[in-house]
């Protein structure tokens, strides 16, 4: 197969690293899948929806090998073992879960918990106010103010084997009005706002008023609003600042920091990107289809040029289409796939110049928008070098970048920006990780592409894997501007969607030790069938290619026995001055109210440690570290 030249402008933007595709080596591999009927809540997810996926193919001979040489070493954990859970906690500490899990389940104060707050914040004063949510809803969900009053619980939480993904979450607390402005503000370009109706944008693309507050129906992810380009600069500099928090806590665990691609530039550049790879993707499923070719999983479909230039040029297209991948014939093989499709963007001089789309008729590539002024352009690649920086410091201070998953609208951008961060700073070891949210209908596609493009280039690839933050915000937006909804339909498809990226994560890990992967869940089901995968496959936990996540004040029970059992687990841990992450308590509120009513184990397992301690006399233990 032909692989194009990639030398893309996104690179340029950002460092003059220049890489040549490698050759490709396909293999069979497993898509087992496996449902789970436990409510689930991921780690900075809500609920989610999922599309019953096909068994494809058997599973490789390199699993059997695996499960052989695992068995003898074959590592189990015990999830009902509350000793060992809850020996990182004193008593009081449960007794706080207790009392927060079950205030969480009361819709009343879910629903009005914004209003007792301010209450709350009238009778005992800012200050009082401050202190009573250290002791209840804030000690349990936030670490603390600043990277200095968290690092005992970060370090106390190593010493029982978790680690933790830092976050600063920190919220502007702004009207829906003031949210709503804003949003309109940065997501339209001076050109559209001078050529209605000219352009070729979609409607699912381009903002819309009703949809601007996009922390409506969103439970655990934060939200930022661009302002100006000076806030941006602020964000990079606290992301900074938690990169470095994420050193100096992590020990002799490498640490993770969160960012949200949101907050590093003005969102129109996301919105117009995401809208040219969708339109480049489509096009080339519209053209393998005509080829007989529909149907497909997305990397199994190929393009025979010659039929692709003989089928255009009878619709009257005009244009060497042969030639937009290869000048010299006689190099190429004749066919093409997904990958070396989505290449021919990469060729660019200016970051807009990203922004065409193909255009049939004239057999040429065209701007998705008549023009860019000179300050959208440099607002783009202002964009990619705060980007950029951010991963020079994760680099440089051993830590690993996570980028969180964002809407569907957005997500391509954020998808193919991270990628490229990940050619460059991948190539020696996984230091940038995508998420994948798994509640999404092209889920499997977008994971099966990214692990083949890493195979071929030679680099780590790297993911988080989610169910999904959005879902309720996504299907709302999709039925009310029209277009199809991106979600999967129920709950069950989604675990059997989490199941199968996963296994496929996990196949890839055992053939080729340069893959990774977060399983980002607090069910139960899904760790567990990833510890049976990790055991037939012969993946050790001393690998760490394999990591679980949970948030931090939920599912002890879990993170804590896979910590000591010497699995890389990790806590995504947010912190930040007590009345500035109020945003975020009151959609965590939210988030544990349909947790707590739907899984009760945890309260459980809490009372029934603190039986055991009152009954054995132990209720005045304290954690020895």
């Amino acid at each position: 197969m032909f692989h194009v030249r990639t030398v893309s402008a996104l690179t340029r933007a950002r460092a003059d690293f220049h890489f040549k595709r490698l050759p490709s080596t396909r293999r069979l591999r497993s898509t087992v899948s496996s449902a789970s009927t436990e409510q689930e809540d991921d780690v900075k997810t809500g609920g989610g929806g999922g599309g019953a996926p096909r068994s494809e193919c058997p599973r490789q001979s390199g699993g059997s090998r695996g499960g052989e040489r695992g068995a003898a070493n074959e590592i189990s954990v015990d999830f009902d073992q509350t000793q060992e859970a809850y020996k990182s906690k004193d008593s009081l500490e449960l007794l706080r879960s207790l009392v927060v899990f079950k205030l969480c389940s009361y819709d009343f104060l879910v629903d009005k918990n914004k209003e007792i707050m301010d209450l709350g914040k009238k009778i005992m004063g800012q200050k009082g106010f401050d202190q009573f949510m250290k002791m209840t809803f804030y000690g349990q969900f936030v670490a603390g103010e600043d990277h200095r009053a968290i690092k005992p619980l970060i370090q106390k939480n190593q010493a029982f084997g978790v680690g933790s993904v830092l976050d600063y979450s920190v919220e502007e607390d702004i009207s829906q009005e003031e949210a709503e402005q804003k949003e309109m503000d940065s997501c339209v370009s001076a050109a559209e706002k001078e050529t209605i109706g000219k352009d070729h944008r979609e409607k699912k693309y381009k903002v819309h008023k009703q949809f601007g507050d996009r922390r409506g129906k969103v439970t655990g992810a934060r939200t930022y609003f661009y302002a100006d380009e000076a806030k941006c600069d602020q964000h990079m500099e606290t992301f900074i600042k938690c990169i470095k928090a994420s050193a100096l806590g992590g020990g002799s665990m490498d640490g993770f920091s969160a960012i949200k691609m949101t907050a590093l530039g003005r969102p129109q550049f996301l919105l117009q990107f995401s809208e040219v790879l969708v339109k480049w993707r489509r096009f080339f499923i519209f053209l393998a289809s005509q080829q007989g070719k529909d149907g497909m999983e997305a990397l199994e479909q190929r393009l025979e040029l010659t039929q692709l230039q003989e089928f255009l040029t009878k619709l009257g297209a005009k244009g060497d289409f042969y030639g937009w991948f290869t000048g010299r014939k006689e190099e190429s093989t004749g066919c093409i796939d997904m990958l070396d499709w989505n290449s021919l963007i990469d060729d660019r001089t200016r970051i807009s110049d990203l922004l065409v789309v193909p255009n049939v008729e004239l057999g040429e590539l065209e701007p998705l928008l008549e023009k860019f002024t000179v300050e959208e352009e440099k607002q783009m690649k202002r964009m990619l070098q705060r980007i950029d920086v951010l991963a020079k410091h994760a680099l440089e201070n051993g830590v690993r970048l996570m980028v969180d998953a964002e809407q569907t609208y957005f997500q391509p951008a954020i998808s193919r920006l991270t990628l490229e961060m990940q050619r460059i700073y991948n190539r020696e070891k996984p230091v940038i990780f995508n998420t994948y949210q798994c509640y999404l209908k092209e889920a499997y596609d977008n994971v099966t592409m990214d692990v083949e493009l890493s195979r071929r280039e030679g680099w780590h690839f790297a993911a988080k894997l989610v169910r999904g933050a959005y879902m309720y915000q996504e299907r709302e937006r999709a039925q009310e501007i029209g277009y199809e909804d991106p979600i999967n339909p129920d709950y069950e498809s989604t675990n059997r969607m989490y199941h199968r990226c996963l296994d496929y994560v996990l196949d890839e890990i055992a053939l080729n030790r340069n893959a990774n992967v977060m399983v980002a869940s607090h069910n139960e089901d899904t760790v567990k069938h990833t510890l049976m995968r990790m055991n037939e496959l012969g993946l050790f936990p001393t690998e760490n290619k394999v990591y679980f996540g949970q948030l931090l004040g939920m599912c002890d029970q879990i993170s804590f026995p896979l910590g000591q059992a010497g699995f890389p687990v990790y806590k995504y841990v947010p912190y930040g001055p007590v009345n500035e992450v109020m945003p975020y308590l009151s959609r965590r509120a939210q988030e544990n109210r349909g947790f707590m009513k739907g899984a009760q184990k945890e309260r459980e397992l809490l009372w029934k440690e603190l039986k055991r301690r009152l009954s054995s006399g132990e209720l005045l233990y304290r954690p020895v570290y």
